[in-house]
């Protein structure tokens, strides 16, 4: 059974890695259009690293054209660090002091925080963190 799953995980990871890019940009804007969260710096640089990631995964994926990895792969590593300093900035007291946003939402606010740990800079993470290993899992036919 193991076997069966990571032979799948291999020949599906980039339509994974595209849902995953789909969820994160729907989610990012059901928050901020719906929700009325209004994003902070931090967010508008995670976002330009996601958005992206939606249209060039599903192209590739059009186009049966894996080229586009390791451009994606980077986008997504840089979404993955911002998106690991922004939760810091949250959850670590002396984080906040380390680039501290001075116009507009805070970056250390939190609209949400389910279970006491899970806001959306750490949703963002996980699909970046998701996405990444996705995109460094090799493929049967490469």
């Amino acid at each position: 059974m193991r076997a069966g799953l990571f032979r799948w995980i291999r020949n599906y990871n980039l339509y994974v890695a595209w849902l995953i890019s789909l969820v994160a940009l729907g989610g990012s804007l059901y928050f901020s259009e719906i929700m009325e969260f209004e994003p902070c710096k931090l967010c508008w640089f995670q976002r330009i690293c996601m958005y992206p990631l939606a249209p060039l995964l599903g192209l590739a994926l059009y186009k049966n054209d894996r080229g586009i990895i390791p451009y994606a792969r980077m986008l997504s590593m840089v979404g993955m660090c911002i998106s690991i300093f922004h939760y810091s900035e949250q959850k670590v007291p002396f984080m906040q002091e380390v680039l501290p946003c001075t116009v507009g939402v805070p970056c250390s606010g939190e609209y949400i925080n389910w279970f006491g740990f899970i806001t959306i800079p750490f949703l963002a993470g996980i699909a970046f963190i998701l996405i990444t290993v996705l995109l460094f899992v090799r493929n049967d036919h490469e």
